[in-house]
């Protein structure tokens, strides 16, 4: 059965840092294109920063995750991960890992789908 668990979330005071790790298992991993995603109370789920099957060869970062986030995988431990520093309040939200086979991650990040393979969340508060 396909899992992905994220974790690393917590509060944060503003300007600060944290590193999200997404856990997958019970699929092959490392043919699958990965993203991060997050949803804010009363907000549509957003594509921050995706990547494509090997480490650094074709990432995509929301404008909002450019400069701040940095997206990263590695494939022996079946681990994908989201650095985030200089984070702001509205970076505040829940945030998911998602794996998919398909597509570009672009495309992964820009048009999100609900059959892919999704973990539950782990949230993120920034605030003072």
């Amino acid at each position: 059965q396909a899992q992905l668990e994220e974790s690393g979330g917590g509060l944060v005071q503003p300007g600060g840092s944290l590193n999200l790790t997404c856990a997958a298992s019970g699929f092959p991993f490392e043919f699958y294109t990965v993203g991060w995603f997050r949803q804010a109370p009363g907000k549509d789920r957003e594509g921050i920063s995706c990547i494509s099957t090997l480490d650094r060869v074709g990432a995509y970062y929301a404008d909002s995750a450019a400069g701040r986030f940095h997206i990263s995988r590695d494939n022996a431990k079946n681990t994908a991960y989201l650095q985030m520093s200089s984070l702001k309040p509205e970076d505040t939200a829940v945030y998911y890992c998602a794996a998919q086979r398909a597509s570009t991650p672009r495309t992964m990040c820009v048009f999100p789908k609900l059959g892919w393979y999704w973990g539950l969340g782990t949230p993120v508060t920034v605030s003072s």
